[in-house]
């Protein structure tokens, strides 16, 4: 699963899956524009891709605001050239029941995890069409898949992840440009980075799920690499889940 040479920008790339994808892509033989809000986190992993021998620059964004997303395509053309793999990781999470779900909540989740990926992947698209094509890889998650209680908001942006995914994959075909996209669950990280995971919900999750454990990041990197390259070249408008085989379990009962 190489991709030596291509120049690609991970968003949300200081940590969890954003990092690991980082590092995958390094390791692989991309040059990697970590993109994150956090730019210090992504100037630390960035650090030890390059400390590493690879090849990496960091860079502050807000994949809410179109002259932030400019300036992020307009530093990667600067530093390496045209960017031909773009992994839509970055996004703002919600845990709410519905009745509380208030409009602030549900405009922050769709401008960052709809908007956001949007035009992350449509100003990608425009630098690929006139590059000889490329990759798109978003990130969606389980919560598109299924419901789970508190994430009616949350899905709504991410559900819309996944049907973005397929019409952008029919739009640009035609420019060798293949749009696929990650449904991860249950991923280790941190506790500050899901203050709602409880004890609780993390209980719920490792009987809910067949693997009865989280993913680590790695696992998610590892599918985000074999789509960016040509391992999966013949595939586009594709959502693959990582989740430990929960969205495929149903009734599971001691026979």
């Amino acid at each position: 699963m190489s991709v030596q040479g291509k120049i690609a920008i991970v968003t949300g790339a200081g940590t969890g899956i954003g990092a690991a994808t980082s590092k995958r892509l390094a390791q692989a033989g991309a040059a990697v524009v970590l993109a994150d809000l956090d730019e210090p986190a992504a100037a630390q992993v960035c650090a030890e891709i390059t400390n590493g021998g690879g090849t990496a620059a960091a860079c502050h964004v807000d994949i809410t605001r179109m002259d932030t997303l400019e300036r992020l395509f307009e530093f990667t053309a600067a530093r390496f050239g045209k960017v031909r793999i773009m992994i839509n990781n970055a996004g703002a999470s919600a845990q709410h029941p519905f009745l509380k779900t208030t409009p602030d909540v549900l405009q922050r989740v769709l401008d960052v995890n709809v908007k956001g990926t949007f035009f992350c992947a449509q100003l990608a698209a425009l630098m690929m069409a006139d590059g000889g094509g490329g990759s798109i890889v978003n990130v969606s998650s389980h919560s598109a898949l299924l419901g789970s209680s508190g994430r009616a908001a949350y899905a709504a942006s991410k559900g819309a992840i996944v049907s973005m995914t397929r019409v952008m994959a029919v739009d640009l075909a035609e420019f060798s440009i293949r749009v696929n996209c990650i449904a991860p669950g249950p991923i280790e990280v941190p506790r500050r980075y899901k203050p709602a995971h409880n004890d609780e919900r993390r209980r719920a999750w490792l009987t809910a799920v067949p693997l009865s454990r989280y993913g680590a990041p790695d696992e998610v990197a590892s599918v985000a690499l074999f789509l960016a390259s040509d391992a999966s070249s013949y595939m586009t408008g594709q959502t693959l889940a990582v989740d430990g085989g929960f969205s495929a379990a149903g009734l599971r009962v001691t026979l």
